[in-house]
């Protein structure tokens, strides 16, 4: 059996570790020019931490977790308005969470691959036909493969669903937030934010610093933003729109990159009713972004990839197995975005008075034995259907 995989991302790399070890031949296609190696930080937990488990990654993970020792807000002029120690977070999952960068999950999978898979970069799909035993895709370069199952798992703005799925208007649901997010070395700075993820928060604007383990400092930024349209010049936005956020974020602007380096998005869900249509099926944010507003985009990724070479592998068919990946997952979908558009007003309040109950609560949550009442809570965050 042969699969094509769109997208050399975390999604994609964790369905073809699992697809490779159960015999198929696995090629997989990227538009970049090669290895990305940046990305937020992210919490990693539930059904991610438990396919890593098994895929006997923890000790790698391990390698990669973050010195950070808690995430603390503070308002422009430097006051504190409450702190989440990482430690407390990690101990009411019983130890099993981690919290790393993104591109640092990816390297890991990454290497896990090479070697193993065949990784095609700067390659694009430009064309999907399905003409029964197989589909046909021809790839950018004028390249056609054939496989018996294409998996698009190239992300929010995923090509593969455009051409097989529709246009990415008609599943996108826009958040009406911004995002954006770079790197920089500045000594200076980042002995001043230390081991802390800190984070400048006003009404509708906040700003996250932390370092990276490197030498350097990545930055973080989330705006209220009617209008979807992305900016023309991105860097001369994020100047204009948090110019008053106080010395540190003044300080981080300066070394904002104008053009490669820079991030900038719009902070978006995908909601689609299904995602099979015949050997071609979605994986990741292509069919699933729940967006930073619900967190566990990374951990569902991996999730999903070992439920849908878990299905694959009971047999019955491609599209069968493709039909019960999606019914297992699509549920927990809908719940996790749903989540996430409830939780967005307190991830970036709207209101000075949100902005005090958010620090109420984390002032709470340093109080001895909260974390632990708190347990069924967060244990609820971790459904899976694994």
């Amino acid at each position: 059996m042969r699969a094509v995989i769109c997208g050399a991302g975390i999604a994609g790399l964790a369905l073809a570790w699992w697809l490779e070890r159960d015999g198929w031949e696995v090629v997989l296609v990227e538009r970049s020019r090669g290895p990305r190696g940046e990305g937020y930080m992210i919490d990693f937990f539930g059904p991610g931490y438990d396919v890593a488990e098994r895929m006997g990654m923890l000790p790698d993970l391990d390698k990669i977790q973050t010195t950070i020792t808690s995430v603390e807000y503070i308002r422009p002029d430097g006051r504190s308005e409450g702190r989440l120690d990482y430690g407390r977070f990690a101990a009411a999952f019983d130890g099993r969470a981690y919290t790393f960068l993104r591109g640092d999950l990816e390297g890991v999978l990454r290497g896990a691959v090479e070697g193993r898979v065949e990784i095609r970069y700067e390659t694009t799909i430009e064309k999907v036909d399905d003409r029964g035993g197989g589909v046909h895709i021809g790839l950018s370069g004028g390249v056609t493969e054939r496989a018996d199952l294409l998996v698009g798992a190239d992300g929010i703005h995923s090509g593969v669903r455009d051409l097989v799925f529709g246009s990415e208007a008609a599943a996108e649901r826009y958040l009406r937030y911004h995002t954006a997010s770079f790197l920089l070395r500045d000594p200076y700075l980042y002995q001043r934010v230390g081991d802390r993820f800190l984070v400048v928060a006003v009404p509708d604007r906040q700003v996250g610093l932390y370092p990276t383990g490197d030498g350097r400092l990545a930055v973080w930024l989330v705006h209220r933003e009617a209008d979807r349209a992305l900016p023309a010049q991105p860097r001369r936005r994020l100047q204009a729109r948090y110019t008053d956020m106080g010395g540190l974020v003044h300080d981080a602007l300066q070394h904002c990159p104008d053009g490669d380096g820079l991030y900038y998005d719009r902070v978006s869900q995908i909601e689609m009713t299904g995602w099979v249509r015949g050997p071609v099926t979605l994986a990741g944010d292509a069919c699933q972004a729940v967006s930073l507003m619900a967190g566990q985009g990374a951990s569902m990724a991996v999730g999903a990839a070992y439920v849908l070479a878990e299905e694959l592998r009971r047999g019955g068919g491609v599209v069968s197995a493709a039909t019960r990946y999606e019914g297992r997952l699509l549920p927990l979908v809908r719940d996790k975005q749903k989540a996430g558009r409830r939780t967005a007003r307190w991830l970036v309040p709207g209101h000075q008075w949100e902005l005090a109950v958010r620090a109420a609560a984390f002032a709470a949550l340093r109080l001895p034995g909260v974390p632990w009442l708190m347990r069924p809570l967060l244990k609820s965050m971790q459904a899976s259907v694994l």
